[in-house]
């Protein structure tokens, strides 16, 4: 299990919190490998995020569809990470507006 804190770049003062991050349970298993909506409509969408409460995967704010964020609006689940295949190891709080890492990372990718 993953245990997510504030990234000091964030984009907030040093100090912000994030309840979010401390209540992030296992990654859940991804529903897919693609986002499933821009799928639905012809696309085949990079840069993917996954949804921590329930393994939504969605598209990111960067593409037409910005189904991520779209997810998030409709089910309020607060947090997603970035499901890229490059080992990037960042997630995203859409409450608290700012980036999380996973505990033991020293360094954000």
């Amino acid at each position: 299990m993953t245990e997510w804190v504030v990234r000091p770049d964030a984009g907030r003062p040093q100090g912000h919190s994030c309840a979010h991050a401390a209540e992030a349970g296992p990654t859940p298993i991804p529903e897919s490998r693609t986002c499933l909506e821009c799928a639905a409509q012809g696309r085949d969408e990079t840069r993917l995020r996954l949804c921590l409460t329930c393994g939504h995967v969605g598209c990111s704010d960067s593409a037409p569809g910005a189904h991520a964020t779209a997810h998030y609006e409709s089910s309020g689940h607060p947090l997603a990470q970035s499901a890229e295949p490059d080992d990037e190891t960042w997630a995203w709080c859409y409450v608290d507006e700012l980036f999380l890492q996973p505990r033991n990372s020293h360094a954000p990718r």
